[in-house]
């Protein structure tokens, strides 16, 4: 599948909730109503939906949410999921506090990737940001998914104020475990700044990639594979995994953008910024045929936007809303 600027779209991050157990400072920061079940697409509409969406070329599924472990049945899920013809690798994105108990059924099936979201090492410093007492139990998930040999990687959210002292005892962590430790630069989001009395600050990957190079002196470009999205990759003769960069805001990285979004009521969104797409829930309940789904995904990929425009003025309609009903 390509786009009109000739991108290969390989990989759709599919998010099947907007609950979440956490309340993360620049995600979910507070209390809010989540959308209705009867608005979040139903399992077998989302197999539906991924099915075309390999026939169309899509290789590569992240499972997403909110919280995907939060919904009923996410890991028979994730087994329908892998049995997809044309479907090459599925992953998982999770806060890790519910994953202990599906870490061996996990790894049964397979799975190709779990990336797991720790924005602190210190207790405290980990409350402070997610709003939830919940660190041993996502480290200790941590740990059992190492056991178990699944392959992951932590991302974290460095925010002023909140967590520059977590970064260094983070990519400290691919030293003895065999991870990659990725840092992701903040994206605002519309609701945030609504609803926060300050704005909140990110850290530019810049000063992250400073103080990186201040720790480990032989620190380089790593160009070897590191999965299928887009970070930017180092090593160090001092570290068995890796550390990373998601850096969308100062060092875009749009002319290789290689996915699609659906998001958890049915929403085809070809990029994180803009909110055009297709209504693809629409289409499953009112009858639509299989061709008629495909075809309008083609058009919907094919009119993904040249790039995002954060940190430029642009209408009230653009820009994120809420990050857990598209997926990040």
């Amino acid at each position: 599948m390509r786009d009109a600027l000739e991108r290969n779209i390989d990989y759709m991050r599919v998010s099947i909730t907007d609950r979440c157990n956490l309340r993360c400072v620049y995600c979910m920061p507070g209390e809010f109503a989540c959308i209705t079940h009867d608005e979040v697409l139903r399992y077998e509409e989302i197999l539906r939906v991924c099915a075309l969406a390999a026939k169309m070329g899509i290789r590569t599924v992240k499972v997403t949410g909110g919280e995907p472990l939060a919904r009923k049945g996410c890991l028979e899920f994730i087994q329908a999921l892998k049995k997809i013809p044309g479907i090459q690798h599925v992953t998982l994105t999770t806060n890790g506090v519910l994953l202990e108990p599906y870490v061996e059924p996990l790894a049964a099936l397979h799975l190709d990737g779990l990336n797991i979201s720790l924005d602190a090492l210190e207790p405290a410093a980990y409350l402070r940001i997610t709003g939830r007492d919940a660190f041993h139990q996502a480290w200790r998930s941590l740990r059992r998914a190492l056991e178990a040999g699944l392959r992951v990687k932590i991302n974290c959210v460095p925010i002023r104020g909140l967590s520059e002292k977590e970064i260094i005892p983070l990519a400290r962590l691919a030293e003895t475990l065999p991870v990659d430790v990725r840092f992701i630069e903040l994206m605002p989001t519309q609701w945030t700044d609504a609803n926060k009395g300050e704005r909140l600050r990110g850290i530019p990957s810049a000063e992250i990639v400073a103080l990186l190079f201040r720790e480990y002196a032989d620190l380089a470009p790593d160009a070897s594979s590191h999965g299928f999205g887009p970070a930017r990759y180092f090593r160090s003769g001092r570290l068995k995994g890796g550390v990373g960069l998601i850096d969308a805001i100062s060092n875009h990285f749009c002319s290789g953008c290689n996915r699609l979004r659906l998001t958890s009521e049915g929403f085809l969104q070809s990029c994180l910024y803009h909110n055009h797409g297709l209504d693809v829930r629409r289409m499953l309940r009112n009858g639509a045929r299989d061709s008629e789904i495909e075809a309008a995904m083609a058009r919907a990929a094919y009119q993904k936007p040249e790039r995002h425009s954060f940190g430029e003025k642009s209408g009230a309609k653009e820009g994120i809303k809420m990050m857990s009903r598209i997926g990040g």
